[in-house]
């Protein structure tokens, strides 16, 4: 199995749940800017798209094994938007309070049976830069978006977003829970199982 992988992601947030998701792994995650190398340019038009270009970008300046997520915010009332534009939706890169109170302004007096929403992480592994088989395993949380915001745990979204079958929004949520079950909690678990499976069959 692979040991040390560059995560190719400065959002500190995510950094943050990917240190709780790999604790006793078996992988030394090493964040890229650690190692001095520079977000890649998201010029995809799909969150796989964009994961491969900054896990390439982080292969090519390290030379290690590269991780990358991405992941957004898909809300069906508003044809999947923000998506791939999640981090920036109000305009600046990673106002999360600007970004939910934009959010919420589009949806105003939206009935709750139509604010369906899911969260959507693609996580791809290279091998190497040229890597032509990377691994990729996609997430998806399905909820729906409050009417207001609730609760200040984790980033992003969190607090205007209800799982389905759940009474507290995801910022309310304890952080174990969370990460069970979440898009980037579900898309680790099935990269593991990949891994877990290639590594059976060596």
């Amino acid at each position: 199995m692979l040991q040390r992988v560059v995560l190719a992601s400065s959002n500190r947030g995510k950094l943050t749940e990917f240190g709780e998701l790999f604790a006793g792994s078996g992988f030394d995650v090493v964040p890229q800017a650690s190692l001095g190398v520079q977000d890649a340019d998201e010029t995809g038009l799909t969150f796989v798209e964009n994961a491969l270009l900054k896990a390439r970008n982080a292969a090519q300046a390290t030379g290690l094994p590269a991780l990358a997520d991405d992941s957004g915010l898909c809300v069906e009332y508003l044809h999947n938007a923000p998506g791939l534009y999640s981090a920036r939706y109000s305009g600046g890169h990673g106002d999360d309070a600007a970004n939910n109170a934009k959010l919420l302004r589009e949806l105003e007096g939206v009935p709750a049976e139509r604010r369906g929403a899911f969260f959507i992480c693609v996580l791809v592994l290279l091998q190497h830069a040229d890597d032509p088989a990377p691994l990729i395993a996609e997430g998806r949380w399905y909820g729906r978006i409050l009417h207001a915001g609730r609760g200040d745990g984790g980033f992003g979204y969190n607090p205007v977003f209800l799982p389905e079958g759940c009474e507290q929004s995801v910022a309310e949520m304890d952080v174990a829970l969370k990460n069970r079950l979440s898009h980037r909690g579900q898309a680790l678990a099935k990269l593991h199982a990949r891994l877990a499976e290639l590594h059976a069959s060596a």
